[in-house]
């Protein structure tokens, strides 16, 4: 008996999502539970059902999409997409690296993009997209430096850039060893980039 009454709800919920069922098949159901006042499903029940959980999760996108949208907009999103470098002063910790850069040797041949991304299109956008996503972890949470200090994955990148950038001319200065081996640019021309940034450790950065 109450394996009857199971396969009868089990069946009763199926039939009930297909939206119809006919009234003797339902009367012959509803007889082998013994529960004569069991309501038969309509399609309007099942159109009810359906139409809150589609406000529901229109509700739930609207607000996601909302919420996006606001930050997107609050946080100047756009200007991230662009090639200027007054985006990176967005960010109160990048005004003395903005400053230096003004009065460097490298102000009116190079912006942030042209040393801090790689050069090729695909590699340009991960390392934006990587320098963003932990640029605002970094911001939400804290714990970051005042001025940011510059990361090893990232001094790979600019090293990479300056050999790019110069490599009708340093091409032949480069060791035969691979590059990793090798020292960094700044080493010897740590104002180019960043006129007199004492505060940033070019030799060994965190």
């Amino acid at each position: 008996m109450h394996k009857q009454v199971a396969t009868f709800h089990f069946t009763k919920r199926v039939i009930s999502d297909l939206s119809w069922v006919t009234r003797k098949e339902w009367i012959i159901m509803r007889s082998a539970t013994g529960d004569p006042s069991e309501p038969m499903p309509t399609k309007n029940s099942a159109k009810t059902r359906n139409s809150k959980a589609t406000f529901a999760f229109c509700l739930v996108l609207g607000l996601l999409a909302g919420i996006g949208t606001f930050t997107f907009g609050y946080g100047k999103g756009a200007s991230y997409l662009s090639n200027q470098p007054e985006t990176c002063v967005n960010c109160h910790v990048m005004q003395s690296h903005f400053d230096s850069w003004q009065q460097s040797s490298h102000h009116h041949v190079a912006v942030c993009n042209d040393c801090h991304l790689p050069h090729d299109k695909i590699g340009k956008w991960v390392v934006k997209g990587d320098n963003g996503f932990f640029h605002s972890l970094a911001f939400t949470l804290g714990g970051y430096s005042d001025p940011i200090e510059i990361k090893p994955r990232n001094r790979r990148v600019t090293q990479s850039t300056c050999v790019d950038c110069h490599r009708d001319f340093v091409h032949a200065l480069l060791p035969a060893t691979s590059q990793g081996d090798m020292q960094n640019c700044v080493h010897c021309h740590a104002d180019v980039g960043h006129a007199g940034h004492g505060k940033v450790d070019w030799m060994h950065p965190r």
